[in-house]
């Protein structure tokens, strides 16, 4: 007697002979529906198919075994990125010729990216996502960026290409900052302010690129590359959708980079700029601030942002709107989804965006290298303003502040001040620079916004 227990494998062989059964009869009541005859009955001879077709498919192409593989062959990526010539536009509106090796040249840029946010650890929750949208947008085929119903070109359409995301971020940064440092010591403000210059005077730099032969610039696109100074990706895209669309791609992708390099494009300029002796100033403890003083700053901030520049408005209001959820204590939950859940949902999406703009036709071309130039340009200009703002106020101060966190004044939020604190650390392992250089750092989001409310006030019109 057959022993099932003991006998696997015929267990196995019935149930596979159950299954193809009930398959079977399921499939043959729905075949015959359609071939029932004129009189209704089902001739099942007819389900013998002469013609060799498959019903439904007689307007679609026989494809022999040699065509089959010669188009398998041609739908390849190695096959692409060998032949494809593609007709594409630029930012700036030119046509221009995408080859297969340009695409090809993207994605390894792409696996760049994603290498050094995982294996470098530079800001990898900015350079990972980033890095995989790039690859994505230029795999061959895959259609990931393309309109209407491209996975990317949703993404983007959706958050990136307007201020639905930028807000939503910097309502993420607001519930993550903490003021105190800024309260207690309220001159670093001023170089928070003193960053801004590498904006405003990158802004009259790119106006006299415009004397470059085959560039063009007017003053709604400088504003919207000179704002790659401030170091602030969501500000950048905020002012860039309302004044350069067309530029929001490049300018984005530009400023995202520049704020995960901070680690490597800082370090040297601070070191150059300040002397071993000023490296090594100590600064005292900040004093300690109220919980009423740092529900009321918020309040402040965004009241002075509606009377006196409105335009700045969205951008200031969903900052303090983030910090004053954190700071009031009576709403928690709402606190923890903007610094946790909807900050790094929001991330994911915005990066990827970025990243999906990473293509050929709007980086290979001298307007868009320019662009991420003097996005270059601005950012280290602002890194070093701050730099010698702080050098320059230490001659007027009894109390020293150490020049090394006036770098700190772009709006890299706490990137910019970790670097503070690393630098300092190398010269003097007891000095711990980073609540100080929080000063500046906070002050440059707010300086930054305030720029580019500036800018749009002037020239949104």
């Amino acid at each position: 007697m057959l022993n099932l227990k003991k006998d696997p494998v015929m267990v196995t062989k019935i149930c596979l002979l159950l299954v193809v059964g009930a398959l079977v009869f399921s499939f043959m009541p729905r075949v015959a529906a359609q071939v029932k005859t004129a009189s209704g009955v089902v001739d099942y001879a007819s389900f013998r198919n002469p013609t060799g077709i498959i019903p439904g498919s007689e307007d679609i192409e026989r494809v022999s075994l040699g065509k089959f593989i010669q188009n398998i062959a041609v739908t390849t990526g190695l096959y692409a990125f060998i032949t494809d010539t593609v007709s594409k536009e630029t930012p700036a509106g030119d046509s221009i010729t995408v080859f297969g090796w340009q695409e090809l040249l993207m994605v390894a840029v792409g696996f760049l990216i994603v290498y050094l946010g995982a294996v470098k650890g530079f800001e990898p929750l900015l350079l990972i996502p980033i890095g995989f949208g790039t690859i994505f947008v230029n795999v061959p085929f895959a259609g990931m960026g393309e309109a209407p119903h491209g996975f990317l070109n949703i993404i983007y359409e959706s958050g990136v290409g307007n201020e639905f995301f930028p807000l939503i971020i910097f309502m993420g940064i607001g519930a993550m900052t903490d003021f105190g440092p800024l309260i207690a010591n309220p001159k670093t403000a001023i170089l928070g302010a003193a960053a801004q210059f590498g904006v405003f005077g990158t802004l009259f730099g790119i106006s006299l690129a415009n004397f470059i032969p085959g560039v063009t610039f007017n003053l709604k696109e400088a504003c919207s590359v000179a704002i790659i100074g401030g170091a602030d990706g969501p500000t950048t895209i905020y002012i860039a959708a309302k004044l350069a669309p067309h530029l929001l791609a490049t300018v984005a992708v530009a400023a995202y980079s520049y704020m995960a390099l901070v680690p490597i494009i800082q370090p040297p300029i601070m070191k150059a700029l300040t002397t071993k002796e000023e490296r090594l100033i100590r600064m005292k403890q900040l004093r300690p601030v109220s919980n009423v003083e740092k529900v009321i700053f918020p309040l402040i901030v965004f009241g002075l942002a509606i009377f006196l520049i409105p335009s700045a408005a969205g951008l200031i209001g969903c900052l303090m709107f983030g910090n004053f959820i954190r700071q009031c204590g009576v709403v928690e939950r709402l606190s923890k989804t903007l610094q946790n859940e909807l900050m790094n949902i929001v991330s994911i999406f915005l990066s990827l965006g970025v990243g999906s703009q990473m293509t050929p036709e709007k980086f290979l071309n001298p307007s868009s290298l320019i662009i991420v130039v003097m996005g270059l340009l601005a950012f280290a200009i602002a890194t070093a303003t701050g730099l010698l703002v702080a050098k320059l106020m230490n001659l007027f101060l009894k109390e020293k502040i150490n020049p090394l966190i006036g770098s700190a004044g772009v709006s890299a939020v706490p990137m910019a001040a970790r670097v503070s604190n690393k630098v300092g650390l190398e010269y003097d392992p007891g000095n711990f620079l980073l609540m100080h250089a929080m000063g500046p750092n906070v002050s440059g989001v707010i300086g930054t916004a305030i720029a580019a409310g500036v800018m749009i006030a002037v020239y949104g019109g």
